[in-house]
């Protein structure tokens, strides 16, 4: 008969960081359980940290099962959660359901007895299961971000089993009433769903081999009506760019969680004897506001030894402005005219290799067309150096069109579950890259053209979902999760071949952007739409769990080659500020008024740059539904700039006061407006545009804010605000 619960000894854990608290609970059997996440409790003692023990209803709950609100991080049935089972798995049926009991607890890598407080820490903690010949090694951290993260690796001690799920989850507390996800599709990422948590499971899976267009990216549990700037929030983000799955789980008996892991297909994993198999990093945020839940994945990149530099270069990406039509005296005239606006990389898009003139060619060989380029792109790259600037290539190593040399002679290593291919998405299948062989040529071909040019960044796409993504001569043996890892070991092995080259991750526009890629890649494409209206979107809620430098943000073509919409420069441009800027615009067709314009633009973003890539991140309070505000602000608050996009025509006949949030309240402050061009305004200023000589304390400004001009839809206004004294 098993020892009860409560009589077991146990060790309680509360650590604390950057006004977060993390609270485990480890009993000598059973797994642990988070007490609390979330709000800083301040010192605790032992007798304070058992007072925080919820008393389980004994009408509702059997003998021995773990209080409400306290339900393990991997979920188990045998401690009678009756909900989605954390560890999913068996030998042919048996062995699975499993009961853990921890044999050691560390932290720090230090042993762990009863009550201990510290600060950021890791937590490991081992389990196993003798009767399952399990072994399970859990690591949770509270980083100095604040930022929770959870990770387990188990280990098979018997004959083979087969692993179906391994998730883990964090709890929410009873006021957490709210859910806010994302959904979308191409060139609509990240649209914004809110809910109600409502009793059984709120999941979202993705099976696309990639994160998704349509990704959840971050889910939240929010306290009823909670804003960026106000209310409770927990949100979790599961660092993988494969198949994944998030959930939220609210039971009968009142217990909230938040959680998910890979999502693995049937057969996929099965663990051989001694075999481990370690899950992504599942991270947790909590913060007062949607902006404080995003400042702790950002202060946590930016924390990074390997972080992208504040000092962002102002890229230009042909795409837009030739397509496939690759003419290099034409790219070389494009080459001049980005210098002499101030761009400072310069990147080629598809096209430029085997037989890719259109999309239904050439994916797969990855050599320079003699029949474009017949001495190579040596004379695209000199002349692009010779400006200063750097240069950029586009690829696709994970893809291949039946119409190339490599799927003519190696068929075998295009991705399928069945005797016949899968359906044809944007006229391309997927490499297996699982194959040695397939691995090895892939690299090789992408380090040739590497170091033959001295490449200082690619733009590495990933244009169509994975389907059937089996492997040939294994009679369509799932390869899901090894595809995922081998595309991180080749991201892995060229940066450690070449540490000085950038990546950024694209996905058709934004359709892989995760943790898990952005430890190896440097920027994510936000969306292949840049019309500027729809950008204010995609731009506000990739915010939530990155920070501006790592998101591209171009200004497009006057007029959307997405959404057929035209935009004056003025919006378009002091849309794309707020991110890592750049230019997807053929500069041919520009007049040179419009040119002198954008090169002013550029030298704006350059003098602001090192504030907007490391500034705080503020989005609202909105002064409208239509007008929306968002800024950064300096560390230290000495400066911040901000901006009022009018979405929409406004209702009001007064336009309202923009507040003007995350500024010192002791502090003066000096208020500019930011204008570019010649051209009118398009609306009479307010008093305090032309008046440099007024002061405004940080308080005033958050309180009352400052009056906005009654603007015209789809434009912005710019305010640069900068400490007095």
């Amino acid at each position: 008969m098993s020892t009860p619960l409560e009589s077991v000894p146990a060790s309680v854990i509360h650590l604390r960081s950057a006004g977060c608290s993390l609270l485990v609970l480890v009993d000598r059997t059973g797994l642990p359980r988070v007490r609390h996440w979330g709000a800083d409790l301040g010192p605790q003692s032992a007798a304070g940290a058992a007072g925080l023990d919820v008393i389980s209803d004994p009408h509702s709950r059997l003998p021995g099962e773990m209080p409400a609100g306290e339900v393990a991080v991997i979920t188990d049935p045998t401690t009678g959660w009756f909900g989605r089972a954390g560890l999913k798995g068996s030998r042919h049926g048996r062995s699975w359901s499993t009961s853990f009991r921890t044999t050691s607890v560390e932290l720090n890598e230090h042993p762990v007895t009863g009550f201990t407080e510290a600060g950021a820490g890791t937590l490991g903690v081992e389990a196993v299961d003798e009767e399952a010949a399990l072994t399970l090694h859990l690591v949770i951290e509270l980083l100095e971000s604040g930022l929770v993260r959870l990770r387990a690796t188990l280990t098979n001690d018997g004959t083979e089993f087969e692993l179906g799920e391994l998730s883990l989850n964090v709890p929410v507390p009873s006021q957490a009433t709210e859910i806010l996800d994302f959904g979308g599709r191409w060139g609509m990422e990240r649209q914004a769903q809110r809910h109600e948590f409502t009793v059984g499971t709120h999941l979202r899976e993705g099976r696309r081999g990639r994160t998704g267009l349509d990704a959840a990216t971050v889910v939240h549990a929010l306290e009823p009506g909670a804003t960026f700037c106000t209310g409770e929030a927990w949100g979790i983000h599961v660092a993988w760019s494969g198949n994944h799955r998030h959930f939220a789980e609210h039971d009968s008996a009142g217990v909230r969680l938040l959680g998910g892991g890979e999502l693995l297909l049937p057969g996929e994993l099965r663990l051989a004897t001694g075999q481990c198999y370690t899950t992504p990093w599942l991270y947790a945020s909590y913060g007062v506001g949607l902006d404080a839940v995003a400042h702790r994945f950002h202060n946590y990149l930016r924390n990074r030894p390997h972080h992208v530099s504040s000092d962002r270069p102002v890229t230009l990406n042909v795409w837009e402005a030739v397509y496939f039509d690759h003419d290099p005296d034409r790219l070389i005239a494009l080459a001049d005219r980005a210098a002499e606006v101030g761009i400072e990389r310069f990147v080629l898009d598809d096209g430029w290799f085997g037989a890719r003139r259109d999309s239904r060619a050439g994916l797969g060989d990855w050599t320079v067309s003699p029949d474009v380029w017949p001495d190579g792109l040596h004379p695209l790259v000199k002349a692009v150096r010779s400006h200063g600037m750097q240069f950029g290539l586009w690829f696709e190593p994970e893809m291949v069109n039946l119409d190339s040399d490599l799927a003519r002679a190696h068929p075998d290593w295009i991705m399928a579950a069945r005797s016949v291919l899968p359906r044809e998405q944007r006229s391309q299948h997927v490499l297996n890259l699982s194959i040695p062989e397939c691995f090895s040529t892939v690299h090789d071909q992408l380090v040739a053209v590497i170091a033959e040019y001295e490449i200082d960044y690619l733009k590495w796409d990933h244009n169509r979902d994975h389907l059937e993504a089996g492997l040939q001569s294994a009679g369509g043996a799932p390869v899901e999760h090894a595809q995922t890892l081998a595309a991180y070991r080749l991201l892995d092995e060229l940066k450690e071949r070449f540490p000085a080259l950038e990546i950024e991750s694209c996905a058709a526009g934004g359709g892989r952007i995760d943790l898990g890629i952005l430890e190896r890649t440097d920027r994510v494409w936000v969306s292949d739409c840049i019309d500027p209206l729809e950008r204010q979107r995609l731009m506000r809620w990739t915010g939530q769990l990155l920070p501006p430098e790592l998101m591209g943000s171009h200004i497009g073509s006057p007029r959307s080659h997405t959404t057929g919409r035209t935009h004056d420069l003025s919006f378009r441009a002091a849309t794309a500020l707020f991110g890592h800027y750049g230019v997807e615009w053929d500069l041919d067709a520009a007049t040179p008024e419009q040119l002198r314009e954008l090169a002013d633009w550029i030298a704006l973003y350059k003098q602001h740059r090192g504030l907007i890539n490391r500034g705080t991140v503020l989005r609202g309070p909105d002064p409208a539904d239509d007008l929306w505000l968002h800024g950064v602000v300096a560390a230290d608050r000495s400066e911040a700039l901000y901006a009022v996009a009018a979405m929409a025509w406004g209702a009001a006949s007064t336009p309202p006061r923009a507040r003007l949030r995350g500024l010192d309240a002791t502090r003066g402050y000096r208020l500019e407006p930011v204008h570019i061009g010649d051209a009118d305004l398009g609306f009479a200023p307010p008093r305090w545009w032309d008046d440099r000589t007024a002061v405004v304390t940080g308080a005033a400004l958050e309180s009352v804010g400052v009056q906005l001009p009654n603007q015209p839809p789809e434009h912005s206004i710019l305010i640069h605000v900068t400490a007095v004294g």
